[in-house]
């Protein structure tokens, strides 16, 4: 039996301590010119006045669902999102971030000419109100094979959950895994597995704005751990990656090891091309660790 959907997207909002952001994020949803959608926002256990805000524009607006929950972490407050979804295609916002004029619109026009599309990906405005602010520009292009965007397209290097639009019935078996860090890196893999087609767009502009307290700016040992194990995993899975992948990789193993001086355990895979993969064939991946923490540490000296 065909599914049944009420509108055409479903916008997830996982809410928490965003008193001060969350209201412009709301807003620049009601501010689209593309109208037929549903906004649920989950309030994860939040301590200070984002749920009453959120219940506040809610009763102004029937389009808006707000959940409140106990605090399980912005995985299982996507997964809630996921679960009460509606509409045909889901995507994804966090809530101190906001998205661009008229991009929800300029996005489901090419929906419109290519309803084969799986996944949508469209460009971000990166550390947005910093000094790092940067502009990923993506290109329009088509990908058949999910290892061509995921490598070609370096994919890995902005896995984020919210610049993409995705069929709904991509997540049929899929949720974020709980109590993960990175965990948009665990997924994205996990979706490409059901889709058949990923676009990318130079249409539509996120706004990802820059979080001192983000995890990303303040990851420890264990959530650069997580950050491995789900690239790992990758590797595993498909065996066949490439050296510029396998490089960003072994980068993040250096840093890992840095952090946790645990065994490193990124599989030895026979890329050269770089020094410093060239000195992991010749010294062996412990010693590499070592060797760039040596230098990671007479560089911060100098400093």
């Amino acid at each position: 039996m065909q599914q049944r959907y009420f509108m055409k997207l479903s916008i997830i909002i996982p809410v928490f301590n965003v008193e001060r952001t969350l209201q412009r994020c709301i807003e620049s949803v009601q501010k689209q010119s593309f109208q037929d959608f549903e906004m649920i926002l989950v309030d994860d256990g939040t301590k200070d006045r984002s749920g009453k805000i959120a219940d506040e524009m809610a009763a102004d607006d029937s389009r808006i669902t707000v959940i409140h929950q106990s605090n399980q972490g912005l995985s299982e407050a996507r997964n809630t999102g996921i679960d009460k979804a509606r509409g045909e295609y889901i995507t994804f916002i966090d809530s101190d971030d906001f998205i661009g004029e008229n991009t929800y619109e300029d996005l489901f026009n090419i929906i419109k000419e290519h309803p084969e599309y799986d996944i949508l990906e469209y460009s971000v405005i990166e550390r947005y109100g910093s000094n790092k602010q940067n502009h990923l520009s993506l290109k329009d292009a088509c990908y058949y094979d999910m290892k061509d965007y995921w490598l070609q397209a370096r994919a890995y290097r902005h896995t984020y959950a919210w610049n993409k639009i995705y069929k709904r019935e991509l997540f049929s078996n899929v949720r974020f895994p709980k109590g993960k860090t990175f965990e948009d890196v665990h997924t994205l893999p996990l979706l490409l597995d059901n889709a058949k087609i990923v676009a990318t767009t130079s249409t539509g502009t996120y706004f990802y704005c820059y979080n001192q307290q983000g995890i990303t700016k303040n990851a420890k040992g264990a959530d650069l751990t997580n950050l491995l194990e789900a690239h790992s995993n990758y590797i595993r899975r498909t065996k066949n990656v490439d050296k510029d992948y396998y490089a960003h990789v072994l980068n993040i193993q250096i840093d890992v090891y840095e952090a946790t001086h645990g065994l490193p355990t990124l599989p030895v895979l026979p890329y050269w091309g770089t020094l410093k993969l060239s000195f992991l064939h010749l010294i062996g991946l412990k010693r590499l660790c070592k060797l760039y923490q040596f230098i990671h540490k007479i560089a911060r000296r100098s400093h």
